[in-house]
């Protein structure tokens, strides 16, 4: 492919082909990690190692392990709401005011969708073992829920 000389330098190599590694160039060992792809015996290694399908008690175990991080969520929320509470202090303001009222209305609407925060893990075979994160969610939420009782006991507002 020929170009027009008129064209500025790197665009008449960039339309140019690679010179071909000479005799030297050959010798030179590719530097760790790099893999080449002039190669033709690692290309179809590659290829011939293709990745197996999860057989489903993998699948199963996957997503016991991601229903925990879900029922977990809501007690790494605590240590956030529990600074914000006390930053936001004891008087009765807006900014407090909304506060405690985003510290209740999250967990309980967490309470009553718990089936659906869960639906896409449960399946005939973890139905058995989901029945103990279900109840740490629950906890989880209830233990938010006493957050905000503590903070409206602080702000003067519980007899």
């Amino acid at each position: 492919m020929t170009v027009d000389p008129s064209y500025p330098y790197w665009v008449r190599q960039l339309h140019s082909p690679p010179n071909p590694k000479s005799k030297f160039a050959s010798q030179i060992q590719d530097p760790p990690g790099f893999t080449s792809t002039t190669t033709g015996k690692r290309a179809t290694v590659a290829k011939q190692q293709a990745r197996k399908p999860p057989t489903p008690e993998e699948t199963d175990i996957l997503k016991v392990k991601k229903s925990w991080e879900v029922a977990l969520a809501p007690a790494k929320q605590l240590p956030m709401n529990a600074i914000m509470m006390y930053m936001s202090g004891n008087s009765l303001q807006i900014f407090s005011i909304m506060m405690v009222f985003m510290l209740f209305k999250n967990p309980v609407q967490s309470l009553l969708q718990i089936n659906q925060a869960f639906a896409r893990y449960e399946t005939p075979r973890t139905r058995s073992k989901m029945w103990l994160v279900k109840a740490v969610y629950v906890l989880m939420n209830l233990v938010a829920l006493a957050l905000g009782i503590w903070k409206v006991n602080g702000m003067g507002l519980l007899p």
